[in-house]
């Protein structure tokens, strides 16, 4: 197969090239900056999508991060451009083809379901409100439109990614190894994670899974509570977990990004499960051993 990947050179898009790559995959990225890509040599990088063709498969990850820093009026529109932009001018790109793709694989994630308590959250529950929610709505409905162009289309609702050298992990370490870490706000908010290495293959897995389509939820099937997994990942690190955040102070200092710090999903990944798709990392305390070791 060759697969065009949008946001390739993010923490994700990395190790997703590498992993296509392994299993005798084309790769092509699309980058802003191509020239300060860090991908393997193998991996064909291009700035513009005009002159491509005989692509397979695409996955559409491109998108700026939401959790860095305050959302100022600005950042929420770039936010919004860095994806329904992209995804549009992908769109065009795809209804100009006269031999399109069969599938794309469109990135969301699981703010899809806005603050939901303790509500367990598969495929079929219904969006949430606020600004991250009505972002990933839109996002979906523009991927969507992919359908009319005739290609199957997975929408794929994304949990905190935990991997090496990046990611939530990355931002959490350097606390919690000096023995600061604790809960965030009360520690009751559900934490939906996926180690990066699964979520690779359950991309790899819609790509080729051509009975897949629709929404699934990019998650490890046993989410928890804040608390437990800040006590978790003190442990694998010997250290202790005893200095808390208080929503308050987390509230005072990233506003309205607070809310993905403090409002927690219990997601499952019920369709991934039904239709075969075996986890490798089910289970956060050994995955984090694996991760820290």
């Amino acid at each position: 197969m060759h697969i065009l990947i949008t946001g390739g050179t993010g923490f994700i898009g990395r190790a997703l090239c590498r992993e296509l790559l392994r299993t005798g995959c084309r790769v092509t990225v699309l980058s802003r900056r191509p020239g300060k890509a860090r991908l393997p040599s193998e991996v064909r990088l291009v700035d513009r999508l005009d002159g491509l063709d005989g692509i397979d498969g695409v996955v559409n990850l491109a998108g700026e991060n939401l959790a860095e820093g305050r959302w100022s009026p600005a950042r929420k529109q770039a936010f919004r451009e860095s994806r329904m932009g992209s995804t549009r001018r992908l769109l065009d790109w795809l209804a100009g083809l006269s031999q399109r793709p069969a599938v794309l694989v469109s990135g969301s994630a699981i703010g899809y379901y806005g603050a939901a308590g303790d509500r367990v959250l598969d495929e079929s529950a219904a969006a949430g409100s606020g600004f991250a929610a009505q972002l990933c709505q839109d996002w979906e409905t523009e991927a969507s439109k992919a359908e009319a162009l005739g290609l199957r289309v997975c929408r794929l609702r994304i949990g905190v990614v935990l991997g090496r050298h990046g990611g939530a992990l990355a931002k959490l370490l350097p606390a919690f190894r000096l023995g600061l870490g604790g809960r965030l706000g009360s520690g009751e908010q559900w934490m939906s994670w996926i180690r990066r290495s699964d979520l690779v293959r359950m991309i790899l897995w819609l790509l080729r899974t051509e009975t897949a389509r629709g929404p699934y939820n990019g998650t490890a099937p046993e989410p928890l509570r804040n608390a437990e997994f800040t006590q978790l990942l003190a442990a694998a690190l010997g250290r202790p977990a005893l200095l808390p955040l208080p929503a308050p102070l987390l509230r005072g200092l990233f506003g309205e990004m607070s809310e993905l710090l403090l409002d927690g999903q219990r997601v499952l990944p019920s369709r991934a499960l039904a239709e075969g798709f075996e986890f490798r990392s089910p289970r956060l305390e050994p995955a984090l051993h694996e991760l820290l070791r």
